[in-house]
């Protein structure tokens, strides 16, 4: 996640603006080198590791509760990746994987790991 505060003129700004490792990286291959080293370890890009980390994990998650309802899958991918955004991008992962099953139902939709 990248936070951007200031102003322009008399309007003040904050602007959050939420990144994946892609983002990162395109970022910062607009950069120089000597840009690089100067720029401040957070705003470094995240490894690809840990976006398969955390789908190992979210896969882990699922298979350990044998089956759990979308909004609380939801909440808890969101908890686990600390972010909206992230944790939308795992359960839209893991409707598609043919390891999970989706029942739709009235109310919310059922995933059930199938593995």
């Amino acid at each position: 996640m990248l936070r951007i505060r200031g102003q322009i003129g008399d309007w003040p700004v904050d602007l959050t603006v939420e990144m994946d490792a892609e983002d990162w990286d395109q970022l910062a291959s607009r950069l120089s080198p000597e840009m690089l080293d100067k720029a401040p370890a957070a705003a470094k890009a995240p490894s690809a590791p840990r976006t398969d980390a955390l789908w190992e994990t979210a896969q882990q998650l699922l298979r350990e509760a044998g089956q759990m309802e979308g909004p609380r899958l939801l909440a808890e991918l969101e908890a686990l990746t600390g972010g909206v955004a992230m944790g939308k991008r795992l359960l839209v992962r893991l409707r598609h994987s043919e390891q999970v099953h989706v029942e739709v139902r009235e109310d919310a939709p059922l995933y059930i790991w199938r593995g």
